[in-house]
């Protein structure tokens, strides 16, 4: 009998994998938890704070201490969102700081830059108000091309 090493895709287990060390997309661990760059980039510089624990479902979930630590981490994250995407487009708008829990079972807060040149039915509106292809496509999926962004990021969440 031959046995089979199968490699589960991280992000099945965004948060495990983090905790592991094996998901790609992490910039830096803070206090309140990692700091992951989006596996789609059609607003470039999009970010998620992932809790470090997956079974924590609500910033109510954890106590005081811990719950002003996670948003500072947000705010943190945010400030470094805000300050590189800046630096690489002159059409950056501004940051949306977003915790929905909607979908995923775990805390996470998205941290979305905004810019200019997004289209004027959407620019000021929430970006959940794009069309759902965005998210699967191929065109806009994190790749090399984003580097120098994601270096910026952690640069000013590390420095």
């Amino acid at each position: 009998m031959r046995h089979h090493l199968v490699m589960i895709d991280w992000r099945l287990d965004r948060i495990g994998s983090a905790l592991r060390g094996e998901n790609p997309t992490v910039l830096a661990r803070l206090p309140g938890g990692f700091a992951v760059i989006g596996d789609v980039q059609w607003l470039p510089g999009y970010c998620v704070l992932l809790a470090d624990d997956p079974a924590v479902q609500r910033l109510t979930d954890l106590p005081r201490a811990k719950r002003l630590a996670y948003l500072e981490s947000m705010d943190r994250l945010g400030e470094a969102v805000e300050r590189a995407c800046a630096e690489a487009d002159p059409a950056f708008r501004r940051v949306n700081l977003e915790i929905l829990g909607n979908t995923d079972p775990y805390l996470h807060a998205h941290v979305w830059p905004r810019y200019e040149w997004e289209p004027p039915e959407i620019v000021g509106k929430p970006v959940w108000l794009y069309p759902a292809s965005k998210w699967r496509d191929p065109a806009s999926a994190l790749s090399e091309q984003h580097d120098q962004l994601r270096a910026a990021i952690t640069r000013y969440l590390t420095g």
